[in-house]
């Protein structure tokens, strides 16, 4: 591999399912482990790899639930995919990543046959001010590792555990192989759990055990827009509720739940 290249993408492929990380994908509550967002946009681009080999036809991808089951250190992972619904119209499919053998996120995605719904389509949820009229964030100076280092943000800060915020990455997902829009909007989805942050990590950690997210169409390239809302419970489960957008408008919504523990 070009090691220049390395250090501009967060995977490179060393195999027909395996992939090592960069150190770009270093974590923001430990630096020794993966930041979970890179590696969930991998699997999207493992999901649909696997359907342009399957199928002619293109399924859209209507839903997609990640399980988090433990930390990534930064290291070699795979990623196997299986039909568990095959359709000629639905399928639902399911991917698995491991480290060293041991299963550390498993995916679930519905893909869907498209229809045009133009004539009808439409949502009540309000449009974001576009990036240039929100303010830059350094993100890094609540957030440490090279993950959140190479983000631009630009965020307004609406109360607490509420704002609204753009963001984009020049960091490949995976380096020499073309990724679609839908992957790299994956791989930045789940740092909207640090976007409108509720209380300082280093008095809470709160990271999530999980990632759902439902998509109205397919994203476009460039910024992610969030709509953020984050809520903590009284016995130690939170969750981060937000609206995606892209430069079209609203395009679908993310879940996360939380395990909330002061520290």
């Amino acid at each position: 591999m070009d090691h220049q290249n390395a250090r501009h993408c967060f995977f490179e492929r060393t195999g027909p399912s395996d992939f090592a990380a960069t150190p770009l994908v270093q974590g923001a509550w430990n630096r020794t482990e993966q930041h979970i967002a890179p590696a969930l946009g991998l699997i999207a681009h493992a999901i649909e790899s696997d359907q342009r080999q399957r199928r002619e036809d293109a399924l859209r991808l209507g839903r997609l639930s990640y399980d988090i089951l433990g930390t990534i250190p930064i290291g070699p992972v795979a990623v196997d995919v299986a039909v568990l619904r095959p359709g000629r119209t639905i399928e639902l499919v399911e991917a698995r990543m491991s480290y060293d053998g041991r299963p550390v996120v498993l995916a679930r995605a519905w893909l869907m046959q498209t229809f045009d719904t133009a004539a009808i389509a439409g949502t009540s949820f309000p449009a974001l001010p576009p990036p240039g009229a929100i303010a830059a964030w350094d993100m890094s100076t609540v957030w440490a590792g090279a993950c959140i280092g190479s983000m631009e943000l630009r965020r307004e800060e609406i109360g607490t555990g509420r704002a609204k915020a753009w963001l984009r990455t020049n960091v490949e997902l995976l380096v020499g192989e073309d990724t679609s829009p839908t992957a790299n909007m994956l791989a930045l989805a789940d740092i909207a759990n640090g976007i409108a942050v509720r209380m300082p990590p280093e008095r809470v950690a709160f990271p999530n055990l999980d990632l759902t997210i439902h998509l109205l169409r397919s994203p476009l390239q460039g910024w992610l827009g969030l709509d953020t809302t984050v809520s903590f419970g009284p016995n130690g489960i939170g969750l981060t509720h937000s609206i995606m957008h892209d430069s079209a408008g609203v395009l679908g919504s993310i879940v996360q739940s939380l395990t909330v523990r002061p520290r």
